[in-house]
């Protein structure tokens, strides 16, 4: 029994063991050699097989796509290939390991418009095909697969079945080593339909001269092996002889370039010149990924223009109070051509204004504007100008290609002072409106106002008169500007005339029992008030005494309530509200009710609810069924039951509700019939 059960522990390791897929976390450091990760990954030719001596030990990272459940992923001692489809079918390839005994594992993705990173995203989109297999051996796609989705685990089939390409479609393949060794593999592409084979001959795009750092830029027709190009520039010659090539780079993304820059001993004279392709110093023009090279002697045109200076004509628009002056240019200058001091310009106007050096913002050593600084802000009305000339460095202003602005450009400016906002006021008090006249001195060649009341623009002349209406507080803003400089200015404006009539009520709604009672809440400086209370009753007093309504009504009343008052400016204002007074503030339920759509007892509900809360009402049948259920004591029962007609008879009803009033709760019970 011992025996079997340290044979099945033994089993159970080497299980856990294999199956790599499921132990997360990062097997060694992060990946950083080219290939190592999505964005430089080798750029596959199918024409050729890859081969990868040495994995190295980093990776770790969990990836995306592959149906296999909660099963960790992984892109273990990693390294990745991308492709483009150029014919569609499908795809077959074969990683055989070194070790034949070795497991390792792929998955392929399409990346189309996609970032390459995003492999690592859940629920990613992008996935194609995968083989997780615990097994160790040859592994990849065939005609014999079954599956292209195949997951972790021991018995697993190592060749899944081949992918579909689509023509013109991008793809990023991973192959991932679980078995714990440096020992690589050899990648062949085989026995599918699709092509990746890139059949599109190499050759040369465009050519573009720059007369700042004499350079020419090649533009290339395809991706290249940023390897293949000679960094001494020997892949190609100028035609003319009036430059020699001194240098070559390139901005590579891992692998592959579709540029190249050709560092010129001189600058080119004007006129067309030619690029030639030849081998370079290493044997070998630029080659695609298939190894396939740009042809030796084919050439690009390109066009040196005759050099022009960077004409000075343009200055941004001037602020109010500036402290600087920006110019602006229409193409870049060297900005080592501007002397720090300002003194490549001459600023003319007023005394007591002059440059007191530049603040320049460069980019690859060129700018676009220059700001000049002034000794003190210009709050002063003048007209200014301001001239290139040849400053303490000896020259104007050099353009990228070096070529001298003539001295002597003129451009003008003017400046105004500061504009102040602040306004007076004249208030005249009338019971039919207030009239405000406002006043503002319109100094420092002030051209526009905008008068706003409570937020609202009011007014647009220099010195309006509004009236105003009501009394109410006013918030006045000005807001004015000579075209240059803006300032705003405010006031509160309250009127001693404004009053305002208000009450409240203790109750909107009377009882035949109830009290009206009333408070006055006027603002201002009352000197008398009038109450009329719709009951045939007045008073002056501030709050009145409570007012009886004896209500002989069938149905509900509406009655008015004045409040008419009168200020120290013998100015009056009048509050109304209504009240409501009802027959009856008893409530039950009645013994009958007749649903026949007369309009007299139609309904059954507790009468005369106003003064309940908290209420429920119920209505059963003779079986003890509910067949009416309400929490308002408006909501009435129309005498159906799910719609249609109730049975004529006797209904039971309870009834339970607070008096808002006292707290005093409330059951009651009882019959109604029902009488059609």
């Amino acid at each position: 029994m011992l025996k079997y059960l340290s044979l099945c522990l033994l089993a159970c390791m080497v299980a856990i063991t294999a199956i790599g897929q499921v132990v997360p976390g990062a097997p060694g450091t992060a990946c950083t050699n080219i290939g190592q990760n999505p964005s430089t990954a080798f750029p596959v030719c199918g024409t050729k097989v890859f081969g990868q001596n040495t994995v190295p030990a980093c990776g770790g990272n969990q990836v995306f796509g592959a149906s296999c459940g909660s099963i960790v992923l992984d892109d273990r001692f990693p390294y990745w290939y991308k492709f483009t489809c150029f014919e569609p079918g499908t795809l077959g390839f074969v990683i055989t390991p070194n070790d034949i005994t070795d497991d390792y594992d792929w998955q392929l993705w399409d990346v189309t418009g996609r970032n390459v990173n995003d492999v690592y995203v859940n629920n990613n989109k992008m996935f194609l095909a995968c083989n997780w297999s615990g097994e160790g051996g040859a592994t990849g796609t065939s005609s014999a697969g079954s599956n292209v989705n195949v997951c972790d685990g021991m018995g697993r089939p190592l060749f899944s079945a081949m992918p579909k390409l689509i023509k013109g479609h991008e793809y990023l393949l991973l192959i991932s080593h679980f078995t714990p060794s440096q020992s690589g593999y050899q990648l062949e592409f085989k026995g599918g339909t699709a092509s990746i084979t890139d059949t599109l001959q190499p050759r040369l795009k465009q050519a573009a001269y720059n007369c700042g750092p004499y350079t020419v830029t090649l533009k290339l027709n395809k991706k290249m092996q940023c390897s293949t190009l000679a960094a001494d520039g020997s892949d190609f010659y100028i035609a003319s002889g009036a430059a020699n090539i001194i240098g070559a780079s390139s901005v590579c993304s891992g692998f592959d370039m579709d540029s190249v820059v050709l560092q010129l001993d001189r600058p080119l004279p004007a006129g067309t010149h030619s690029v030639v392709v030849k081998l370079g110093t290493d044997n070998n023009t630029i080659l695609d990924i298939c190894g396939s090279g740009l042809p030796v002697a084919s050439a690009m045109n390109f066009v040196v223009l005759l050099p022009a200076p960077v004409p000075y004509d343009s200055i941004a628009p001037i602020g109010c109070s500036p402290n600087s002056i920006k110019v602006v240019f229409r193409d870049a200058i060297r900005c080592s051509s501007v002397a720090p001091n300002g003194s490549d310009f001459q600023l003319m106007g007023p005394a007591g204004v002059w440059i007191t050096g530049v603040t320049t913002s460069c980019a690859n050593g060129l700018t676009k504007e220059i700001i000049l600084n002034l000794n003190a802000p210009v709050n002063i009305a003048a007209g200014f100008t301001l001239t290139l000339v040849r400053g303490t460095d000896n020259n104007t202003l050099l353009s990228e290609c070096h070529i001298e602005t003539p001295p002597g450009g003129v451009e003008a400016f003017n400046t105004l002072p500061p504009v102040n906002a602040d306004f007076t006021y004249n208030v005249t008090l009338a019971c039919s409106g207030n009239g405000v006249a406002f006043m503002h001195d319109g100094n420092n060649f002030t051209d526009t106002w905008h008068w706003f009341v409570d937020g609202q623009l009011a007014n647009s002349v220099q010195n309006p008169s509004i009236i105003f209406a009501g009394g109410a507080p006013k918030h006045i803003e000005l807001a004015v500007t000579n075209g240059l400089c803006f300032d705003t200015a405010t006031a509160d404006i309250t009127f001693a005339n404004h009053q305002v009539a208000d009450f409240t009520m203790m109750r909107d709604l009377l009882c035949p029992e109830d009290f009206g009672m009333f408070f006055d809440k006027s603002q201002g400086n009352i000197i008398s008030r009038r109450w009329e209370f719709g009951n045939g009753s007045t008073s002056n007093q501030l709050n009145p005494p409570p007012q009886m309504y004896r209500q002989r009504i069938m149905a509900e009343q509406r009655v008015p309530v004045l409040l008419i008052t009168e200020n120290d400016y013998t100015c009056l204002d009048t509050a109304i509200q209504y009240i409501t007074l009802v027959s009856s503030c008893y409530t039950d339920v009645p013994t009958a009710f007749t649903p026949n759509g007369d309009g007299q007892n139609d309904f059954l509900y507790p009468l005369s609810g106003y003064k309940s809360k908290d209420l429920d009402f119920r209505v059963f049948n003779r079986a003890g069924n509910q067949v009416f259920h309400s929490t308002n004591w408006t909501h009435k029962w129309d005498g159906t039951i799910n719609g249609r007609k109730a049975d004529v008879g006797t209904y039971a009803w309870m009834l339970r509700y607070t008096n808002k009033e006292t707290g005093q709760q409330y059951f009651l019970k009882g019959t109604s019939v029902l009488i059609r």
